[in-house]
C-alpha cells in the first residue's frame, strides 16, 4: 500500500473516495458555492492506494488557529475527510494513514492537531482526546420568560441602560462581512474556538451560517451601531432553530436570546451548540422550561509536542507537577516537570518521580481546561501517585472559562 499527498489533479478522485467510504454521493453544485470539500487544501490531503494504484482511503487537514486558555493563538491542523472503503477496512489502512499524517505534522513543526470524531471509539487509539463539549437547549415559546436576578438589576441598568444596543434582522446573503468580522473577534477571546479562514466564507464551504442555505441573521449592534453579535436561525414547523449564537459578551448574548425567544408564531426555540454550562438556562424565569439535550463531545485535541504545547497556553495558578506521559500509538514515553509561575509555564524532561501518569489522549482532554484531571483519575484513565496530585492538577489546568468550539469541519 502507498500513502501519498494529493495534487490538484487528484481532487475528484479524493472526493469520490471519501464519499464512497461513507456510502454517500457528492452533492450537486449549487449557485453560490457551498460544497464542503471546496475548502480542502490539496497539499494537505492524503490518498491511500493499493499496490495496483486503486484509491481506498483518504485523510486531510485544514489550516486553522486554535485559541488556548489565556488568549494565545496557535496553528491547529484540523483533521478531516478521514475514510476507508468498506472493502478495505480492518486491514491497517486507517492506522497507516494516521501514522503517516502525524509524522508529517511533526515534520512541519506542529505542536498539536484537532478533529471532530464521527465515532467516539476511533480516535482515542491515535492519541486524540475529547477536549470540548456542546449541547442544545430547547425552550417552549409559552414558557420562555426571562428573569433578571436582583443582584444584577442595578448594575446592568447603570452599565448598559436602555437603548445602548439594537437588533436588526438581515438575510444571510446580505451580511457576509458582518458574520466574518464578528466571528473572528469572538473566536480570539474564546478558549477552544477555531478560526474560520476567509476562504471558507468566500467559498461558503461548511454548515450554516457559512453555507448558502437560507438563514435569517439577527445582528446585534452596540450603541455606536457597530455589530458585536449575531444569531443565525431558521423556522420550520413551528420550531425556531438557532444554528449558532456569536456574542462578544454575555449581555450581547442575552439580547439576542431575548430576541429569538420573543419571536411570534413559533412553538419552541432550539439553541444549538451551547457550552454545557451556559448560563441561559439559569436566566429563564422557570428553570425547568429549558430542556438540555444533545450533549456530546465536539473538538478532540492531540498533542504532538508536549513541552511546546504546555508552555504555549496561559495558566491561572502557580504550582509544579511531574507528568509521566505515555504515547502508545507513537511508542513514546516521557516524563516532564511542569512548573507554572505568574501565568507562564516551563516544561522540561526530568527523572523525578511522577505526580501523575497519563496517556497523551488524556492530556489532550485536560489541555484546554474543559475536563478536570480528577475526573479522569476517578474514571481510571489517569493515575495519581499521591492524594494532592489530582487537586493540584485541577487547579493548574483550569482555564479562565470553559472551552467551546462552534466550527464544523
Amino acid at each position: 500500500m502507498e500513502i501519498r499527498p494529493t495534487t490538484d489533479k487528484d481532487l475528484d478522485v479524493f472526493v469520490d473516495t471519501v464519499h464512497a467510504a461513507f456510502g454517500r454521493f457528492p452533492e450537486t453544485p449549487v449557485e453560490g458555492g457551498g460544497l464542503w470539500w471546496s475548502a480542502l487544501e490539496t497539499e494537505h490531503c492524503l490518498l491511500a492506494l493499493t499496490a495496483d494504484g486503486r484509491p481506498v482511503g483518504t485523510a486531510a487537514t485544514h489550516s486553522f488557529e486554535l485559541t488556548l486558555p489565556g488568549g494565545t493563538l496557535v496553528p491547529a491542523p484540523g483533521v478531516t475527510a478521514v475514510g476507508v472503503l468498506p472493502s478495505h477496512r480492518r486491514q491497517g489502512v486507517l492506522t497507516a494513514m494516521m501514522r503517516y499524517q502525524l509524522a508529517e505534522l511533526r515534520a512541519r513543526g506542529e505542536l498539536l492537531s484537532v478533529l471532530l470524531a464521527s465515532e467516539a471509539s476511533i480516535y482515542g487509539r491515535f492519541g486524540y482526546g475529547p477536549a470540548t463539549h456542546t449541547a442544545q437547549l430547547t425552550v417552549p415559546r409559552h414558557n420562555a420568560a426571562l428573569a433578571t436576578p436582583r443582584a444584577r438589576e442595578a448594575s446592568e441598568a447603570q452599565a448598559t441602560g436602555p437603548g445602548d444596543g439594537s437588533v436588526e434582522v438581515l438575510r444571510r446573503a446580505d451580511c457576509d462581512e458582518i458574520l466574518e468580522d464578528v466571528y473572528d473577534r469572538y473566536r480570539r477571546a474564546q478558549p477552544g474556538a477555531l478560526s474560520r479562514p476567509h476562504r471558507w466564507w468566500a467559498l461558503r464551504a461548511g454548515q450554516p451560517p457559512i453555507s448558502p442555505e437560507p438563514r435569517y441573521i439577527a445582528v446585534h449592534r452596540d450603541a455606536t451601531g457597530a455589530p458585536d453579535g449575531y444569531a443565525a436561525y431558521s423556522i420550520e414547523s413551528g420550531t425556531l432553530t438557532v444554528d449558532e449564537t456569536i456574542a462578544t459578551d454575555d449581555a450581547v448574548f442575552m439580547a439576542l436570546a431575548r430576541f429569538v425567544l420573543a419571536h411570534d408564531l413559533v412553538s419552541q426555540v432550539v439553541f444549538k451548540h451551547l457550552p454545557p454550562e451556559h448560563p441561559l438556562r439559569w436566566q429563564l424565569a422557570d428553570f425547568r422550561a429549558g430542556r438540555v439535550g444533545g450533549d456530546m463531545d465536539w473538538l478532540w485535541v492531540r498533542l504532538l509536542d508536549v513541552p511546546r504545547a504546555l508552555t504555549a497556553r496561559g495558566w491561572f495558578a502557580d504550582g509544579e507537577l511531574v507528568l509521566d506521559v505515555h504515547d502508545p500509538f507513537l511508542g513514546e514515553r516521557d516524563r516532564y516537570r511542569l512548573t507554572v509561575r505568574d501565568g507562564k509555564a516551563d516544561c522540561a524532561p526530568t527523572d523525578r518521580k511522577p505526580d501523575l501518569s497519563l496517556d497523551v489522549r488524556d492530556l489532550g482532554s485536560v489541555y484546554l481546561g474543559g475536563t478536570d484531571p480528577s475526573t479522569l483519575v476517578r474514571a481510571g484513565h489517569i493515575r495519581a501517585h499521591h492524594p494532592d496530585a489530582a487537586p493540584l492538577a485541577d487547579t493548574l489546568f483550569r482555564a479562565e472559562r470553559s472551552p467551546h468550539c462552534l466550527h464544523w469541519f
